[in-house]
């Protein structure tokens, strides 16, 4: 796929680590009218999808595998695994919980970058939160700045750097972990600037790895690696002052695109957490319009049983990261849009359930899927799909969706995002818990302390 990139380094770059290093440490929070409450609302209903996202993941194999892992190393118990019973040290928190809330895929994306920001700063920040006693306002108010870091880095590399491969998420989770991490442990701009120079020398994440168990390990790695850097950088640990933006430091080594005003641009003024989305589907975010086109299909009376041929054309990107035609089980299926059309309409959703190893290999979805061609037509934008229906009785259906439900232009609710939540954990922690789990997470930035909600995240699974 073409697309233009600068192509020579700058030696005359501004001094970004310095620039952001000054912003996270001394941009006033919310309460001190550091951003408005519409900003404010979207880190909470971020902070809510990411707890929804890790709980509902608590018990998948990914995250029996990883805990067993984790086990091994024999850590302290300073902080929680959600959706268990589970404490281990801070950086295997940050891990294990930024593991389980990307394994399904359900978590929530930065359009503009395919980032999935919460993953990484979200689990670096609450396993800080946790054992140094922080207010959920504090942890709002690092949330917001840690977003809003990686974020920007992305915008300035994207799309180069993850066309060279790079997983994004995990490729700049970890400057946002380390910023939002400094934020709650107060340091000074000095301080801040060097956890950001110690992350930038830990980028996490290949696009290979898609469609198994190491996708997710992106965003939890990267979670730890960032709570680690402000660690170290809380004890004295230095790094360089221009780890970001130097000419071998990590933005010009990782990408010849590095648009430098995409981070200085309206900083502190326009908060990148506000571009934030939701995913109603289980999967990679770009199956999500087909999907839509076909849960419609499905909608207006199209069944799978009646369907001779789906016509999917889709832009370039689609097939280049979903394209797996025969996916052998769930993990893979999420990054097949040729499963994404047979669950949209063979169930009219496509949550974890349609995911699972079982309706993947079942003959009918093997057979459906088969019958779904793709053909790329790159005049239709990546975040839209054409869908058209061959009936078995002659008759052709069709469906354009220029931009899917969970997208800006046709955002989630608040109650679709609690109707999700409640998807995901009742079956881990029960109705009356999640209820009451959903409003801690509204409530967040006026708490005290996180040990009410945390207690109940971690209902015992045994």
């Amino acid at each position: 796929m073409a697309r233009n990139t600068q192509v020579s380094a700058d030696h005359n770059a501004p001094a970004i680590t310095q620039l952001l290093a000054h912003f996270v440490a001394n941009h006033p929070g919310h309460l001190a009218a550091g951003w408005s409450q519409a900003v404010d609302h979207e880190a909470h209903r971020t902070f809510l999808n990411w707890v929804g996202c890790a709980v509902g993941a608590a018990r998948h194999e990914t995250a029996n595998a990883a805990l067993a892992a984790v086990r091994l190393l024999q850590p302290a118990a300073q902080a929680s695994m959600l959706g268990r019973a589970d404490k281990v040290d801070m950086a295997s928190a940050a891990l294990l919980n930024g593991i389980t809330s990307h394994t399904f895929d359900y978590d929530d994306t930065h359009l503009k970058t395919i980032i999935h920001p919460a993953g990484p700063v979200a689990s670096a920040l609450l396993a800080l939160a946790e054992h140094s006693d922080a207010s959920g306002r504090e942890l709002i108010d690092a949330l917001v700045l840690g977003i809003d870091v990686s974020c920007r880095v992305g915008n300035a590399m994207y799309p180069d750097h993850y066309d060279r491969g790079w997983h994004i998420t995990g490729s700049t989770g970890m400057l946002g972990a380390a910023a939002a991490c400094a934020r709650l442990l107060k340091l000074d701009a000095h301080k801040t600037a060097m956890a950001l120079g110690i992350a930038a020398s830990q980028p996490v994440g290949m696009r290979e790895q898609f469609g198994s168990m190491t996708k997710p390990f992106h965003p939890g790695a990267a979670a730890r690696a960032g709570l680690m850097s402000a660690l170290l950088a809380q004890q004295g640990y230095t790094a360089s002052s221009k780890a970001l933006e130097a000419p071998r430091g990590f933005m010009q080594t990782v990408s010849t695109k590095n648009d430098w005003s995409e981070i200085s641009s309206e900083l502190g003024e326009r908060f990148e957490i506000s571009f934030n989305s939701y995913k109603p589907f289980a999967c990679g975010i770009v199956i999500h319009p087909s999907i839509d086109a076909c849960c419609q299909l499905r909608a207006q009376g199209v069944l799978s049983d009646q369907v001779e041929r789906v016509e999917l054309r889709v832009h370039s990107l689609v097939l280049e990261l979903t394209g797996k035609k025969e996916p052998r089980d769930g993990l893979q299926a999420k990054f097949s849009v040729y499963h994404g059309c047979a669950a949209g309409l063979t169930f009219g959703r496509a949550g974890e359930e349609e995911f699972s190893d079982e309706i993947v290999n079942r003959s009918d979805m093997v057979e459906l899927r088969r019958k779904v061609s793709a053909t790329v037509d790159d005049s239709i934008h990546e975040a839209s799909a054409d869908v058209t229906a061959l009936l078995k009785d002659g008759r052709r259906v069709h469906v354009f969706v220029e931009h899917a439900i969970g997208s800006l232009q046709n955002p989630m609710s608040d109650g679709q995002l609690e109707n999700k939540f409640h998807g995901l954990t009742n079956p881990v922690l029960g109705r009356q818990a999640t209820d009451a789990l959903v409003n801690a997470c509204w409530s967040l930035g006026t708490a005290a302390s996180l040990k009410s909600l945390i207690g109940l995240a971690c209902i015992n699974d045994q």
